[in-house]
């Protein structure tokens, strides 16, 4: 009778042992770390995925959601604005616990952790990760999130258009823009070219709008017979008849010369900064189609300013007014320049140094601009990190003529994610990532194929599953009626199921082409 007894406890206390503290969040988007305080000294299993937000030093901070800029999300000076501010200051904690390198944007799944205190977490085991290297390697964002619904299937680009900030990107002449930029010497620079070749032939776009080039013919010479030589394909530069001097970097185009051809003369809108706002129609060889190009630079935030352009303490920075008259000069350019070439479609990209939501993009969309990043991705799209917050300053733009020829756009986070410990000055990595501080902006293109789509998504339910059918892409989330939620994710199938964690009532929240949609449904398994 003993021995059992002691055979019962024992197992009652392997079957304790065993249990684990399941912890989910109902409210992501306004959670901070004093929702852990009740957890402090436990080991828990986090139901929802954990974002990595900074890796600087290999330090890792790690949070419920991913950090943004708080400019990209709301408009400056604004209540919203103000509490994303507030919410950044105390939504993130440390994490150790973790081996190897990890890249900012990862999520980790399952993870199992000890809760040390509501700023400091140690992870003790996960079932997977997402967002590694591995993941990137695999292939380009896909830019096909168009829905066709009289041919009933996803509309596919037949033009790839890439804008990419180079960092800087010098052949000779080294050191003479700044002690910090560019390489210091012809060493250097190869490690720079290495990294870059590797990163555009990856993306393979049939037109590149690059910017923080060297001035002059050299180095966009060299992209782009590096290019001819690493894709196979014959590639060519519109040359600007600009100078070396080394002092300022500059904008330019690298094309594939076997699908396009430059149609009439490039453009230079001086306003600002020169030489980095620029404006090309390009010409489809096969099809004689056309449309404008924009690839821009505007000022940098770095430097302070002074007058109208000194930093107003509402998170734009310096020099915002500076970026506010360029993004001005950029409308006023294609105006004057539509009827030359003799085309109405515009597409607008390139490094502008302002967020979503800042007063730079606000005039582009003012001017009839449509933000591609909010429309095929809502407000999660991000092209660069400052402090271990998410944002984009590389934009996508385009005017209503050439919106429904756009297949869809994405930022391939090669380079924002990344340690700045792989730059080519301070490492060998000879690999693509972080040849840049800027992830690459893709675009595709299906010119003269204005699309029948459905513009509100559908929502059906079959056998207890979900079927989400959202011509633009985008995200969803399921709660439950009292706000908790149950499950989220990315939508990328027309066709793909999505199972429901539970019977009864939910809230389904789709968020596409910068709209929320809300849907109560009933799901019975």
């Amino acid at each position: 009778m003993n021995r059992l007894f002691h055979t019962f406890l024992l197992a009652l206390f392997f079957v304790c042992a065993s249990a684990q503290t399941h912890v989910s969040f109902s409210d992501l988007e306004n959670w901070t770390c004093s929702e852990l305080s009740q957890y402090v000294g436990q080991e828990v299993i986090f139901d929802q995925p954990i974002y990595i937000c900074n890796n600087y030093r290999s330090t890792i901070t790690a949070s419920v959601h991913r950090q943004f800029s708080p400019t990209n999300q709301a408009e400056p000076s604004t209540a919203a604005y103000n509490e994303i501010v507030n919410l950044n200051k105390s939504n993130t904690f440390t994490l150790t616990g973790l081996t190897g390198y990890h890249r900012m944007g990862e999520t980790i799944h399952g993870m199992r952790a000890l809760i040390n205190s509501t700023s400091s977490i140690t992870c003790l085991s996960y079932d997977h990760i997402n967002g590694t290297r591995t993941d990137l390697e695999a292939g380009i964002p896909s830019v096909d999130l168009r829905y066709d619904a009289q041919a009933d299937t996803f509309i596919t680009h037949n033009l790839l258009v890439c804008a990419a900030n180079l960092e800087y990107y010098l052949v000779e002449q080294f050191g003479t823009g700044s002690s910090t930029m560019g390489p210091a010497n012809s060493t250097e620079h190869q490690k720079q070219r290495t990294k870059v070749n590797a990163a555009l032939t990856k993306i393979n776009a049939d037109l590149y709008g690059l910017v923080e080039i060297q001035q002059g013919q050299n180095a966009i010479r060299e992209i782009a017979d590096d290019l001819t030589i690493s894709t196979g394909r014959q590639f060519s530069y519109i040359t600007d008849g600009s100078s070396v001097n080394g002092t300022y970097t500059k904008s330019g185009y690298v094309y594939c010369s076997d699908v396009l051809r430059p149609f009439g003369a490039i453009k230079e809108n001086n306003q600002g900064v020169v030489q980095r706002k620029k404006l090309q129609a390009f010409e489809v060889i096969a099809t004689g189609e056309k449309f404008i190009f924009s690839i821009n630079h505007f000022k940098a935030k770095s430097g302070g300013g002074s007058g109208k352009d000194a930093d107003q303490k509402d998170g734009q920075g310096g020099y915002n007014y500076t970026r506010t008259e360029e993004a001005r000069s950029v409308l006023a350019a294609y105006s004057n320049n539509k009827t030359y070439y003799a085309d109405d479609d515009i597409l607008i990209m390139g490094d502008l140094n302002a967020y979503a939501k800042e007063d730079p993009i606000t005039v582009l969309i003012q001017g009839g601009m449509t933000d591609l990043h909010r429309h095929f991705h809502a407000d999660s799209s991000y092209s660069y990190t400052y402090h271990g917050q998410a944002g984009y300053l590389d934009h996508a733009l385009c005017n209503s003529t050439l919106l429904s020829q756009v297949t869809g756009m994405a930022a391939y986070h090669i380079n924002s994610d990344e340690s700045d410990d792989y730059t080519y000055d301070k490492s060998s990595d000879a690999t693509m990532f972080r040849y840049s501080d800027h992830d690459p902006v893709l675009v595709g293109l299906k010119l003269d194929s204005h699309h029948t789509t459905i513009l509100q998504p559908l929502l059906t339910v079959k056998d207890g599953e979900l079927m989400i059918q959202a011509p633009e892409g985008g995200y969803y989330s399921i709660y439950t009626l009292d706000g908790m939620l149950l499950a989220s994710g990315s939508i990328n199938s027309l066709t793909g199921t999505i199972p429901c964690p539970t019977s009864g009532i939910v809230i389904v929240k789709i968020y596409t082409a910068e709209t929320v949609y809300s849907y109560k449904q009933m799901i019975i398994q």
